[in-house]
């Protein structure tokens, strides 16, 4: 659309420095609260925009795609994630999906291994004794975690995110296994340190921590599931800050209240913010508000990602971050 001014519609607040350069370069209609909008208000919103500014709390379905009339050309993604649209609906509409991707991987990689850390050692349970005052010294036997170096961490998911957790954990001396759709180049694992096992059964048995870093697809949900959950040892942690879909979430649920798993560090939740609440009850698990990409350098980072796709798009040329099939 080359020389026209877009119409925008941005479904969130999003940082103050992003919105104002919205408003520079296009017909921008800001979200005035920080509210998500109802299924109805997104529908309209869609009617009404040449381009729609979602987050991953929107959920856009084939329905709701069908109910948009012609004037939506561009769904510009704020967010690497894109699951909780239906992109083969939109791209059979001819609505082009663009993301942002890579801009959160060194965010959420050191949440992962922040999690990992806050488990083991056991700092929530410190935090909360010194919160509530009630700390009465130091003693030999209090809050024993466990050393993380030397452990073995198996990566699910060994993408950019899982790349960046494997550097990270070798720093720390552990020793680094994956499973992945596709095999590393050698020089990666060689670069990495990384062990592949090409069973995802074989290496989630033998590990120690299990870090979960791939999307969620039809072939991930429940790729931890209660058979693939109880072979893990009774001595290991699992930690997610990909998507909790990948995760059983009641099996997870009952294993760590029984004692088949050492504990947990969420940052991400099955059926979003509805938290099962006997996750709530336990001291092994650490649960996190889907914190993994919240820093200022990330979501400013995003922001100027989607200006760029939308930018693009509004002078006749193809988004750089262009959801393509073969993503999918």
């Amino acid at each position: 659309m080359p020389g026209q001014r877009l119409s925008v519609v941005v479904t969130r607040r999003l940082p103050e420095a992003v919105e104002t350069r919205m408003t520079e370069l296009f017909d921008v209609e800001l979200r005035p609260d920080d509210r998500p909008m109802s299924r109805e208000e997104l529908v309209a919103a869609m009617a009404r925009a040449d381009v729609l500014v979602p987050t991953i709390t929107d959920q856009i379905d084939a329905a709701m795609l069908a109910r948009a009339g012609d004037k939506l050309k561009l769904i510009a993604n704020f967010g690497a994630g894109f699951d909780h649209i239906d992109v083969a609906t939109a791209r059979q509409r001819g609505i082009l999906v663009s993301n942002t991707p890579g801009v959160v991987t060194e965010d959420t990689a050191d949440m992962a291994i922040a999690l990992m850390l806050a488990v083991i050692r056991r700092i929530p349970e410190g935090l909360r004794v010194m919160q509530e005052g009630t700390w009465t010294g130091w003693a030999p036997t209090a809050f024993l975690g466990g050393r993380v170096g030397g452990r073995r961490l198996g990566i699910l998911g060994m993408g950019r995110i899982g790349q960046a957790v494997a550097q990270r954990a070798r720093a720390f001396g552990m020793q680094v296994h994956y499973h992945n759709r596709k095999r590393l180049r050698p020089e990666i694992e060689e670069a990495l340190e990384a062990t592949y096992w090409p069973s995802l059964d074989q290496m989630v048995s033998r590990i120690d921590i299990l870090s979960i870093n791939c999307p969620h697809t039809p072939s991930t949900f429940h790729l931890m599931n209660a058979r693939r959950l109880k072979l893990m040892k009774p001595t290991a942690v699992i930690v997610n800050t990909s998507r909790g879909e990948v995760i059983d979430e009641n099996a997870l649920t009952r294993m760590l209240r029984a004692g088949e798993i050492a504990g947990a560090g969420l940052d991400v939740f099955e059926r979003g913010h509805d938290i099962n609440p006997r996750l709530r009850e336990l001291d092994n698990v650490v649960l996190l508000p889907h914190m993994g990409s919240a820093t200022v350098e990330g979501r400013m980072e995003m922001g100027e990602k989607v200006i760029l796709n939308i930018k693009t798009f509004a002078d006749g040329h193809r988004p750089p971050d262009l959801v393509v099939p073969s993503m999918l």
